[in-house]
């Protein structure tokens, strides 16, 4: 009959490997969509995923998967320590491999304004029409700085000076998109941290299981 912490500790387990799935899904997806044709609705998120660390999500899925399958010996070999003391120490690795990943992506945000100037800079007349057509302005800081493309939605000069450049609205929508990507790897972490409380349980339950049994053996009680 498994025990609360048995169950507590299995479900925790599989929610894991489920941040894992969500990761590589995520990674693999978004690689995918990178690789359509730009238009006003795909460009501006395809741009930022440029620049998140896609194959280090994937690098780190593979360990999450691989530290999820080293779990199964622990839950089938009810009395074995090794397996759950290796588990730990690769969930550890994996906490710290995806809070980096979420650090770098936060990181990125705090100079918005300058990593899209950059970007902006060094993107093709195509696709800075089409963040234009997206986000209704001209230019980036303004319609002269850098000259704005001339498209259905700067069609002059007049029109496009009205308008105003993108970065204000560029920032944001980065911002927001960015936000919820990072906050979801601190909220993969803390399942992983949890993870790491639930092994830490179970290696201490066992290890007083054992004590209990060695004590039974010396009493002449066969363990039981």
């Amino acid at each position: 009959m498994p025990t609360k912490l048995m169950m507590i500790f299995v479900g925790t387990d599989f929610i894991f490997a489920a941040c894992g799935g969500l990761i590589l899904g995520f990674s693999l997806m978004a690689e995918q969509n990178m690789t359509a044709s730009p238009t006003s609705e795909n460009v501006a998120p395809n741009l930022l995923l440029n620049q998140c660390p896609l194959t280090a999500g994937v690098v780190n899925s593979i360990f999450i998967f691989i530290t999820f399958l080293l779990s199964l010996p622990a839950l089938f070999l009810p009395q074995n320590r090794g397996w759950l003391r290796a588990q730990g120490w690769l969930v550890v690795f994996c906490a710290t491999f995806t809070l980096g990943l979420g650090l770098a992506v936060w990181a990125s945000t705090l100079q918005t304004r300058r990593n899209l100037a950059m970007l902006w800079a060094r993107e093709t007349p195509l696709v800075q029409s089409l963040l234009q057509q997206k986000f209704d302005c001209c230019g980036y800081f303004n319609s002269t700085s850098p000259p704005f493309i001339q498209d259905g939605t700067c069609t002059n000069s007049l029109v496009a000076v009205q308008k105003g450049g993108c970065i204000g609205q560029f920032s944001s929508f980065t911002n927001s998109y960015l936000d919820v990507i990072f906050t979801a790897a601190f909220g993969i972490v803390g399942v992983d941290v949890l993870l790491i409380l639930c092994v830490a349980m179970v290696l201490k339950y066992r290890q007083e299981q054992e004590r209990y049994r060695h004590i039974d053996e010396k009493n002449g009680l066969d363990g039981l």
